[in-house]
């Protein structure tokens, strides 16, 4: 998969998320899928969509940053705004197999 292609899988997972367009996020994230943050450690596909999925759909809108290619990683920063204007930042490293996600690494960064 070419540079281009996985940066613009990757900002289609954030603009599928906040859409809730869930039937995108499916198909960019494969079976294997591993979701981590501070708060939420290894969770497998199921347990993503369980716990964060909730939060999609809700008028956020992701401003990216950086997206950098690193050999089958995109690492991304992004500021989110929230529907009530409230902003933060943060960065995930995605990992690809193929043109499909199966990591997610969020580091949380600050209020805006």
């Amino acid at each position: 998969m070419t540079r281009d292609n996985r940066i613009t899988r990757a900002r289609k997972l954030y603009l599928g998320f906040a859409a809730g367009d869930r039937d995108v996020v499916e198909e960019i994230l494969g079976e294997a899928f591993v979701f981590s943050s501070p708060v939420d450690v290894g969770l497998d596909r199921t347990g993503y969509f369980d716990r964060c999925w909730p939060g999609s759909g809700r008028g956020q809108r992701f401003d990216f940053v950086r997206l950098v290619e690193a050999g089958n990683e995109v690492i991304v920063t992004y500021e989110m705004t929230r529907h009530d204007g409230g902003r933060g930042r943060n960065t995930e490293i995605l990992t690809f197999d193929g043109d499909q996600i199966i990591g997610a690494e969020v580091y949380f960064g600050w209020s805006l």
